[in-house]
């Protein structure tokens, strides 16, 4: 991952982390059939998270190229 993506993607993450219920400005979006997880994007590269309401924590699933993140 380049380093200006993984930069950006990282501030990302932890504003989601900071308040995962929050509106963010970037796109975030729920994941069809999977409870709590979600997506945030940084141009071609996707990551998915978890979001565990009962430790209130925020779990990163995989950081990948879009093609290869939905396998």
């Amino acid at each position: 991952m380049p380093a200006k993506a993984r930069t950006s993607m990282l501030v990302k993450l932890d504003a989601i982390a900071a308040d995962p219920f929050a509106r963010h400005p970037f796109d975030v979006k729920a994941m069809k059939g999977m409870k709590d997880v979600f997506r945030v994007r940084q141009g071609d590269w996707r990551a998915m998270y978890e979001v565990i309401r009962v430790g209130d924590t925020v779990l990163v699933l995989i950081i990948d190229v879009r093609g290869e993140v939905y396998e």
